[in-house]
């Protein structure tokens, strides 16, 4: 069967699950952006992993769809590893290391009982210290309602709707069980005028937060969609079980030469 591009989040004609007792339609053709918030439920690393070894994770908040549609928290992802090689040091004088390589592919997300083809970009990664400390509530007599700060800076007020930046501007917002936001152009990371879902993320979070000496030559593209590839030469790649990710689903009108 051949693979169906994912438009806004999935490009099915139509596709129903159950939500509060009913069915709730995805229509094809969403023209907007569609972010999920995941968090990794294994451990996947370079030096331990083979090619095919199963990747998971899971939403960690509610997506809400334009149409009224919604893909639950804890909803699964899956996905594959595509290559592994662990580091291996050259101890030749003055030698350049081989890179270490491991890259992984982001297939689908479960919601009910279809397993929807996934076609994203991974628009940010932290790894779990990271990940962590942007839920970590941290009371102070100064601060006794024990603000949080995204992955990227934001800052998350309890009871508090407006979520701001390091500048005080209101850019997310903290409502209908998680935080939303217009993403904001930052480095290679486009922006755009539709609230999506950010789970611990900031609205300009764009890369790597807490993968030292780890770069991303990879982090999916239209040719390479859902592709995610991180590459040391220092140590071997890994991405730790509780590391979360802010894949941003590629847009339809972009993905027409890839049917």
């Amino acid at each position: 069967m051949n693979r169906t591009i994912l438009i806004g989040l999935l490009s099915f004609s139509t596709i129903a699950f159950g939500q509060s007792g009913k069915n709730t339609t995805i229509p094809a053709g969403l023209k907007t952006p569609t972010t999920l918030p995941i968090v990794f439920t294994k451990t996947i690393a370079a030096d331990q992993s083979h090619v095919g070894d199963a990747v998971t994770a899971k939403t960690s908040q509610i997506v809400h769809l334009p149409n009224g549609a919604v893909i639950p928290s804890g909803a699964k992802v899956t996905g594959h590893v595509v290559s592994a090689n662990g580091f291996a040091y050259d101890k030749t004088p003055y030698a350049h290391q081989k890179a270490s390589t491991l890259t992984i592919k982001f297939d689908s997300v479960q919601v009910g009982e279809s397993a929807l083809p996934l076609d994203a970009t991974v628009r940010a990664m932290a790894d779990p210290i990271t990940s962590e400390q942007a839920r970590i509530k941290w009371a102070t007599d100064i601060d006794p309602q024990g603000t949080t700060t995204q992955v990227g800076g934001d800052e998350v007020t309890p009871r508090v709707s407006e979520v701001v930046n390091s500048d005080g501007d209101v850019v997310e917002y903290n409502k209908r069980g998680g935080v939303y936001a217009h993403l904001i152009a930052n480095g290679g990371c486009d922006g755009s005028d539709v609230e999506v879902s950010m789970g611990i993320y900031s609205a300009s979070a764009c890369g790597l937060y807490g993968f030292s000496r780890v770069s991303a030559a990879e982090l999916g593209s239209q040719t390479q969609p859902s592709t995610l590839t991180l590459v040391s030469t220092h140590v071997s790649p890994k991405i730790w079980k509780d590391s979360t990710a802010l894949l941003e689903v590629l847009p339809s009108q972009q993905n027409a030469g890839l049917r």
